[in-house]
C-alpha cells in the first residue's frame, strides 16, 4: 500500500466510534524499517498548521484493522 492511499483513509476509534482525522505522517524504526507510530491530523489542515498539538500520535500496535476506506484503532 502506498502512503498516498493510506493517508486518504479516515481513522476511527472503535471505543467511541469517533473520527480522529486522517493520517498525516509515520514514524519508522530506522533499523527494522517497521512503522512505530502513525500521526493523525484533524480534517482541517489549517488547524494542524497553526496548532501542532492538534496532531494525535497512535502507536502502530493500536491499529486493529486497515480497510479499503477506513482505519480502525483502539484508543483508551
Amino acid at each position: 500500500m502506498l502512503f498516498s492511499e493510506f493517508r486518504n483513509k479516515e481513522v476511527i476509534n472503535i471505543r467511541d466510534c469517533r473520527c480522529l482525522g486522517r493520517v498525516t505522517d509515520f514514524e519508522f524504526d530506522e533499523c527494522s524499517g517497521c512503522i512505530c507510530k502513525v500521526m493523525i491530523g484533524e480534517s482541517n489542515k489549517l488547524v494542524c498548521l497553526f496548532k501542532p498539538d492538534a496532531l494525535v500520535t497512535i502507536p502502530y500496535k493500536d491499529i486493529r484493522q486497515i480497510g479499503p476506506d477506513i482505519i480502525l484503532v483502539d484508543l483508551k
